[in-house]
Order: C-alpha cells, then sequence, then structure tokens
C-alpha cells in the first residue's frame, strides 16, 4: 500500500512528439503559454503518458492525463489510472478514430462516402461503417444505392493523397443493411461509436433514439470533419464502445 505522504502540486505539463529536427510548432508553444502551461514535453506515444504520470527527472508529474492517442496511448492511459501508485486520472479512453454514417435512398452518396473517408484516412488503425437504413420501397432501389455507393467510393480513394492509409483502414470496414429505422438504431447504440453521421429522411428520429455515441452530426451539411477542425465541439471523444460510459 501507498504510505502517507503529501504530494507537491502537480504542473501543467504539454507532450508533442518533436519534428525531425527535434523542434517542437510555434503554434503549440503559442497555445501552451495561452493555457498556462509550464512545461512543454518533447514525447509522444505511451511513453510520454508514463514519464508525465510517474515523473521522470525532467518531466514532472501531473495529476491527470487527458487526450485522445492510438491503441497503445490508449491502453498506457488506462494502465496508468488504475495503479495506486501513479495516482493518476484520465479524460476517457480516446484511441484510434472511428466513425459512422447512416444513409438511406434519399441521401447524396457524395457526401456520404466524403465524410467516411475523412475519417478513414486518419490512420491506418480507424475504422469507418456505413449503415444503410432500407425502410422504404419507393426512391431508388436499395441495390442500385449500394452500387452507387461502391463506385463513389472508388473514385474517392483514387484521389486523395493517403489513399494507401485510407485502402487500410477500408481493409477491416464495413458496411451493413438495416431494414427498419429501430434495427438501425439498435446497431448505433451497441456499436456506441465515437463520431456518429446522420444522412438519412428521418434524422430527428435518429437523434432521439441514440443512447450511446461520442458526437452526432445531424444532415448532410454537418461533415464530421468541421467538428474536427472548425465547430469547436470537443475532438477528444471516446473509442471503442466507451461511448457508452462516456458518451
Amino acid at each position: 500500500m501507498r504510505s502517507s505522504c503529501i504530494l507537491p502540486a502537480a504542473e501543467k505539463t504539454r507532450s508533442t512528439p518533436p519534428d525531425e529536427n527535434g523542434n517542437v510548432s510555434p503554434a503549440i508553444i503559442y497555445c501552451a503559454k495561452k493555457c498556462g502551461i509550464k512545461y512543454i514535453l518533447k514525447a509522444g506515444g505511451a511513453q510520454a503518458v508514463a514519464a508525465m504520470a510517474y515523473g521522470t527527472k525532467s518531466c514532472p508529474k501531473v495529476d491527470k492525463v487527458v487526450g485522445p492517442g492510438n491503441q497503445f496511448v490508449t491502453c498506457a492511459k488506462m494502465l496508468i489510472s488504475c495503479d495506486g501508485d501513479a495516482v493518476c486520472s484520465i479524460d476517457m479512453p480516446a484511441g484510434p478514430s472511428e466513425q459512422m454514417c447512416l444513409f438511406d435512398n434519399s441521401s447524396n452518396l457524395t457526401f456520404v462516402v466524403a465524410d467516411l473517408l475523412s475519417q478513414a484516412e486518419h490512420s491506418e488503425d480507424a475504422q469507418v461503417v456505413g449503415v444503410y437504413v432500407n425502410d422504404t420501397t419507393e426512391g431508388t432501389p436499395m441495390r442500385e444505392m449500394i452500387e452507387g455507393f461502391s463506385k463513389e467510393l472508388e473514385k474517392q480513394v483514387n484521389a486523395l493523397p493517403r489513399a494507401d492509409i485510407v485502402k487500410a483502414t477500408l481493409s477491416k470496414s464495413i458496411v451493413v443493411v438495416a431494414d427498419s429505422v429501430d434495427e438501425a438504431l439498435e446497431y448505433v447504440n451497441g456499436y456506441a461509436t465515437e463520431h456518429l453521421v446522420v444522412q438519412t429522411r428521418d434524422t430527428e428520429r435518429i437523434v432521439e433514439g441514440t443512447i450511446n455515441a461520442g458526437s452526432i452530426f445531424c444532415g448532410p451539411y454537418a461533415p464530421e470533419s468541421v467538428g474536427d477542425y472548425a465547430s469547436g465541439t470537443n475532438h477528444s471523444l471516446p473509442t471503442y464502445g466507451f461511448a457508452r460510459q462516456y458518451g
């Protein structure tokens, strides 16, 4: 057991991998200063999490580690949060990117595919899921929509500069078909995705029925990339099903 002691007040520390010359971006330094951060640790990954959680000769110990990362960063954060020697909390498990996009035969397939690919290009360990809601016999037939989706996907992937990363992500990504809105909602809440994009005719019903999701983007003109870069919403979101606890 840990012996009783008084720990010194933790300092605000920002970790960031340096560039190839060992330098930190001036933009990061400026933002750190605005946020009152006293130290910048030139490191990333699980090793940066460990350094901040336990402290080293050159890195002050912190009380809480926040921010997203890859699967190794997420694992490291969860380990320190359960270690009494670290006495360190975390914000949430926020690992490789995820996105789920619901669409139907009223959807613009160019928008649907672009939304999915905006997450697929993040890293090879990301995952995107398309959910086609086949809840009407009117309009464009399902087979025609799925074929159109496949053609649009191939067209956009080949035009991306990060096509190799996207193809690796797509190799473990899927498109599923739901026969009703209720069935789609059951899948949505079971998966508990980080980013949920709703591009269906019944957007309000989907949103009302969604219990587990990190963030929700409603309609064709609310792309998920806006949430990442422009709208001001939180970008550190739960992944791997943890939206059930941290949505």
